[in-house]
This record gives structure tokens, sequence and C-alpha cells, in this order.
């Protein structure tokens, strides 16, 4: 709350001094250029795609996002009242700083195009450029280039003294001569070079160099990539990346040729990573992710893959959390346009794309990240212990200075309108949301917690901001935020008083799986299962998953390790005689699966591989970590044995993991033709201790699940709403599955009336030990979800 002064500050400034006018004046140019005859184009960016996404993007650029009055919250829940002085007080800080932007940046739309005026940009013709905090900027003109260097920072309400003493644009293009392009700073602190084409036409700097900007600081003289790059690669035999001019030749431009599909109503999530989702020892591609790995994708029943490790990050083993380069997409993987052409074929596919972006922290890198960017801690973190965090040894964003919140907003608006994602799944909100970044805190429920001195409104407010630009602009995408702290609001549209969040992770229920599979059998709580799978605020949806990519690190056990341990390396064969602790296994993690998709919330995720139960752990390739007390943490001589997805595994007709597969796969397409995850109805009727039985209802289903380890029930009563004939949709006892075939799929069940469970019907089923059965009102023929849609599966 404390930068909330700094940026009234900054806009008192701005207001008293000529650099609105010279931000106003840039703002008519650029809208002449864009909207007029000429069109202006962000790197990357060419003729032929801007006339196929033409529509969408002048949509967008016309969109005027309306604030609303943000009261709402206290009909939805009125314990927020007792809290209205913080609630009224956030809201209000959000609407200061949306009439700010719509007054001194023309509104959030134009406000979140940071990426058209700052970093390396084609433009018809030169203009002037704004910016008030330690930015690298760099802009191309069509007959050559300037490079600019925003470096004046508002201190003590004065516009000096400048941080940067000095400038020069570097790279392969001017064989790194920092004499030979010195840059010049003008009375608005923006430090600019006008580099014009060669005589034959050719750019000065050709696509695909080499460029860096190199900087006299306060703390001495550096090269940095500029902040705003669109794509860096590491040089063979160095540590840091590069920035790179990325600008194809037209015939080279991927141009995007299928529209998004429609948000889905009900969102299963395929978790990915690019770079493991090879079945083989090295790092993947977007193009062959693309071509082998999307198929699979569909094919299982997914509607939506979530990618990871987009952002440019150096440290591959950080899994993509500590991004240097916050708008270059990785180029471990490939070219900026091989990534579009994966998001392209995955909308061809019916296939919504979720990226896993990170704006809770960065990289504390110096050479190629964003720390120390003009010599000081301050450039765009918290200065001093704040702007560290010691767990993920990370720097810390100041949501409460102008120039990061630009930053971050076009970041956001560059994924979703130059890639074409459709939406976000924004990693560590927890620890931005709290000053203690949820670290060393146990969050109880008491809404204490959540609306105190340790709440960072500032970055609460800049994921109100961000919400309502992606919703804002494009109504179609989704945003789901990962808190384990359970903020309420957190669902609730911004409007209304909410975060504005589609969805919220529901991080408790993979915790509790680990939690409970360390336990006996005898042990296990139906109870205890159940409150942990429906402990969900109402009117904010969750995105359920029995385990993520956290689950499957290295010091960590995926669910079918923490079943199976070594059992798995000698007895998934089906050639060889199985053992007591494999169908176990295989019983359970279908089990689990299935009621963590059929009650712990609207959306259901899953990490790739785990569908068939991916033996082992995720190890990114290592070496020994020396640590400063002298001791050493061994690490694996930089293999990628363990940095990989087996689907070869799954697939296998001979392994006993392909039935988990047929099982998840079948699990999928029963959701998609009832869509029971985002039924209005849903009943828990029986949660036995004593048989270990749970039954309940969602939608037009009726799920039992028999817990016990060796008993089987005949003739057991099953409470219902609906009368009429019931069919088996879908049984973890199938063999096709792996089970024992211990149900009858022709059988029909017929209700009768009476009060049972709760329910004023019930019929009489037959619930096997350690089985799964799902059951729907016939009112035809049901076709069960079963077999004959798994056989098509690497079929075709």
């Amino acid at each position: 709350m404390e930068h909330e002064t700094e940026i009234e500050e900054e806009k008192h400034l701005v207001e008293e001094s000529s650099s609105i006018e010279a931000i106003r004046g840039e703002d008519s140019v650029s809208e002449q250029i864009l909207d007029g005859d000429v069109e202006a184009k962000a790197e990357g960016t060419s003729d032929s795609t801007y006339e196929t996404i033409s529509d969408e993007t002048s949509r967008v650029r016309e969109t005027v996002i309306p604030p609303g009055i943000g009261q709402r919250i206290y009909e939805i829940d009125p314990l927020l009242s007792n809290h209205r002085e913080h609630l009224d007080y956030r809201y209000g800080q959000y609407r200061r700083l949306r009439d700010s932007i719509d007054k001194n940046e023309g509104g959030l739309e134009k406000f979140s195009r940071g990426y058209e005026k700052l970093g390396f940009n084609r433009r018809k013709d030169i203009m002037c450029l704004w910016d008030f905090k330690c930015k690298r900027i760099a802009r191309i003109s069509e007959y050559g280039y300037t490079a600019n260097v925003a470096a004046r920072v508002l201190s003590q309400f004065r516009l000096i003294p400048y941080y940067l003493l000095w400038a020069a644009l570097i790279g392969d293009f001017n064989n790194w001569n920092p004499n030979a392009d010195v840059m010049t700073c003008d009375e608005f602190g923006v430090w600019e070079i006008f580099l014009p084409n060669n005589a034959d036409g050719s750019p000065a700097i050709p696509h695909g160099s080499r460029v860096k900007i190199r900087m006299d600081t306060p703390t001495g003289t550096k090269d940095s990539i500029p902040a705003w790059i669109k794509f860096s690669v590491q040089a063979p035999g160095e540590i840091p990346y590069n920035g790179i001019y990325y600008d194809p030749p037209e015939e080279e431009r991927y141009v995007f040729k299928h529209p998004r599909p429609k948000k889905p109503k009900s969102l299963r999530i395929y978790e990915s990573h690019v770079g493991m989702s090879s079945k083989d020892p090295v790092i993947n591609s977007y193009a062959n992710f693309r071509d082998e790995v999307l198929p699979r994708i569909k094919k299982l029943g997914y509607n939506a893959v979530q990618i990871m490790a987009i952002q440019e990050h150096s440290y591959y083993a950080s899994f993509g959390y500590h991004v240097t380069n916050f708008f270059a997409p990785s180029s471990r993987f490939g070219t900026p346009d091989e990534l579009k052409s994966l998001i392209d074929k995955a909308h061809e596919l019916g296939l919504v794309v979720l990226m896993d972006i990170v704006h809770s922290h960065a990289s504390k890198n110096t050479l190629d990240g964003l720390n120390m960017f003009d010599g000081t801690d301050s450039c765009y973190f918290h200065s001093g212990p704040r702007g560290y965090h010691w767990m993920w040894d990370s720097r810390l964003f100041n949501y409460g200075q102008w120039e990061v919140l630009r930053y971050l907003l076009s970041n956001a608006r560059w994924w979703l309108d130059e890639y074409k994602f459709d939406g976000f799944r924004f990693d560590g909100v927890t620890s931005m949301m709290y000053t203690h970044h949820g670290l060393q805190t146990v969050f109880t429920g008491n809404y204490n917690e959540y609306f105190g001195y340790a709440t960072d409104v500032d970055a609460v407010v800049y994921l109100m901001l961000v919400n309502d630009l992606i919703h804002g602009l494009f109504p179609e995408a989704i945003s789901v935020g990962e808190d384990v702290s359970g903020m309420p609001t957190f669902c609730i549209p911004v409007q209304d008083g909410g975060v504005g969040f589609d969805y919220r992770l529901h991080m408790a229920i993979a915790d509790k799986w680990i939690e409970i599979l360390k336990k006996r059998d005898e042990d296990w709580k139906m109870g205890d299962i159940i409150h942990t799978l429906t402990n969900r605020r109402w009117l904010e949806k969750c995105i359920a998953y029995a385990e993520s990519h956290d689950q499957a690190l290295v010091g960590d056990k995926t669910i079918a390790f923490w079943l199976m341990d070594k059992d798995m390396y000698d007895f998934m064969a089906l050639d060889r005689p199985s053992t007591p602790l494999i169908d176990r296994g295989i019983a359970l993690h279908k089990m689990i699966r299935l009621i963590t998709m059929g009650l712990g919330g609207e959306g259901y995720l899953n990490f790739m591989g785990n569908e068939f139960g991916h033996p082992e752990w995720i190890d990114f390739p290592r070496g020994d970590q020396h640590l400063p007390d002298g001791s050493v943490i061994p690490g694996n001589n930089f293999s990628f044995d363990k940095c990989r997805r087996r689907f070869d595994l799954g697939d296998a007709d001979y392994l006993r993991y392909r039935g988990m597969q047929e099982f998840d796969q079948a699990m999928q397409h029963l959701e998609e033709k009832y869509g029971f995850m985002t039924s209005e109805h849903q009943y828990i009727s029986r949660k036995d201790e004593g048989d270990r039985i749970i039954v309940f209802e969602r939608g037009d289903l009726v799920f039992v699940f028999n817990f016990h380890w060796s008993n089987s029930y005949s003739d057991y009563r099953v409470g219902c709403l609906k009368p009429g004939k019931y069919k088996v949709v879908l049984d973890s006892d199938d063999p096709l599955f792996g089970g024992f075939s211990r149900i009858n799929h022709e059988a029909e069940y017929f209700t009768s009336e009476g009060l049972h469970d709760g329910r004023p019907r019930s019929f009489y089923i037959y619930a096997p030990s350690r089985t799964a059965v799902v059951y729907a009102l016939a009112e035809d023929k049901v076709e069960p979800v079963d077999a004959e849609v798994s056989k098509t599966y690497l079929a075709d």
C-alpha cells in the first residue's frame, strides 16, 4: 500500500509537466498510423497475419472496458460486510488506477499495448517515445531503426537524476562496437538512436541478429537484453542469453488459419511441458509437440492444453518459473513462428490453449534478466528484502509502480493478441497477494487472514486489472489462479468487487491425497475425502486435480508411485503375474482420479503422463550444486533420462499402463457426454465409514465408490432422485481398464419408491471391492463410455 502514494505522485508530476502533451502527441500519431492507410506492425507480425486476424484485432482495439461498482460481493457473501472497509478501499484503489489510466493513457486497451511503443518495433515514421521508469527501449523504423532507452526515475518529486549516464546499442550488426551506435537522451529521459537502412534497402539490423544495450549505470557498465525483447537465444558455449532482433521475411512468418475455439463449459485441462514431452531423453520442440502430442491430447478427450515454461528462462531446471525475458517464447523449443503454428494446430483440433504465465516473481539474473536493470535493485522490483523471495531465490515485482503495471499488463495482452493463447494459469498468486507470500503460514479460513495488513493490496489490485483486461478485451479468454489460501472473492468478477479469476486451482485436493496415501487403507476416512473435495466457495469455480506437475518433481512421488512403488519396475507387463500391490495401485489410481473429477470442482486437470500412471519422477538435467556452507547437493550429470514422458508405456497393449490410460480417456469422454462437472445438481447421499462406500449424484449420473479393500456388497441399496431404469456407463473394473470384470454391463437397474439416504427413490446394485461405477438413467438406450471409445485410441 505504501507504493500507492508513488503512483499518485508520478501522476501529479506528469500532469504538471509538458510530458502529457508528448504522450498525447505520440498517441495521436500512433492512431494515424495504426488506423489509417498505413499499418504499423509489431515485430514479427506480417501483413497476411493482420489480414487473417484483422477482425479480432479491430474488435479488441475498439473495446472500452467499463468498471463496475464493486458491491455485489456483499450479496454473494454477507460475511464480507465485516471487512467492508478493507474491500471498499481495495476497490477504490482499483477505480483510482482505472481512472488514471483512462485519463493519462487513453484507457486500459491502449495502456496494455506497451510493446508497440517499447522494445523493437517497425514503424513507417518516427514518433516520440515516453516512459518514465528505467526501461530499455529499442524501436525500428520502416526506413531505418531507432533504439531508445528511457532512463529517468521520478524520485522525491524530481525528474532527475538520470540513472543512466551513457548508453549504446550493440550487437552482431556493428561487431559489438560500443562506440559505433551511441544513443542520445532527450528532455524526457528517453535514450534514442536512429539507424537508417543500408543503401540497398536492407535493414541495418538483420533478422536473427544478436542485440544488447551497453549502459553506464551508478554501479558500473553493463550489457543488458532489452526488457521488451521478443526473442532471446543462448549462443553455443555461452551462459547468458542474447537478445535477438526477430523479424523474419514475409514468406517465413506464420499465418494463423483457424479461429479460436469457443470457451468450454466444462474445462478439462491437459497440463504439459513442451521440452519434456518426448519419449526420448531430449528437449522436444514446438513442432514435434504440435504433430505428436496435440493429437494425443485430443484423442484422450481433453478440451484444453495448458503449456508450461513458455516465457524465456535461462535455467531449464526452473520448470520455466524463473523468467528472464517475459515477452520472448523459449528458444529451446523453436522459433516464435513455430509456437504460433502449435497454437493454430490446437485450435484446429478444437483445443483451448492456456499459458502458464509467471507474473509473481522473476529470475534474479542480472546479465540476461530484469534484475538490477538500471544498476539499482528497485527497477521493476521492491527494493531490499521485500523485493526478494527467500524460498524461490527470485525477485518480487513492485505492483505499485506505474511502469510495472504497463509492463505486466502489456505482457498478458501480448500473449493473447500476438500468439492467440486463449487464457492463462497464473502461477504463484498466493505469494503475490500476501506480504508473507504464504510462507510459514497456515490459512484456517478466518476472514481476518485475508483482509488485513498482511494483504498486498497493490498486488491484488494488479490481479483485478489484469483480469479486467483479459475478460474485457477477450471475452472468451480463461483465467485460472494458483491460490492455496482460499482468498474470498477470488473468482467473482471485478465489476462485482472480486479479483476476477474464472477458476481457482483446488490445490488442497492433491495435498489431501498424498496425506491419505501415507496411511493404511483401514485409516482412510470417507468423510475426510468428501470434505476436502467439496470444500469450496459458493459461486467460485475450481479446477480439481489429484496431482499436477508439482507432485511429479524429484523429491516427491506421483500417485502411481505412492501406490505401487518399486513393483512398477517388474510387474507391469501383462505376461507376468501381478502382485497385490499392483492390483491395489491400479484400482485406487482409477478411483482417486474419478472421484476427484466427480466431486472436486467445475474443471479438471491432469499433468501429462499421469493419466497412465507414469513411473518415477521428473528430474531436470543438472550438475552438482555447491552451497555456501561447503556442502554439495549431487546432480544427475546433466541427464535427460527422467526429463521426458514415456508415452510409449501408456500405448503398449502388453503393459498394465494401457488400462489406466484407457480409463482416463473413458473418464474424459463421460464428462464430455454428460457435462456433470458443471451441473448445478450435486447431492452426496452416502459416506459410510464402515462399508467404505461413497454415493453421490452429479447431474443425471449416480456415482458409487467402494473403497473397501476386501468387502464386496450384493444387493446394495443406492438412493437416487429420478425414477426409471439405470444402466452402467463407466466401470473401473472393466477388463479394458485393468479390472476383473465383476460388473455385468448388460444389467438393468429399476428404481423403487421410498426414502433412502435422503433420496426419494433407490435401486439395488452389486458393489465389488475397490471399484467405482457410474450409472445413468436410461431413457432409451444408454451406450457405456468404455471399450468402444477407447479402442479407437491410436488406431486412427
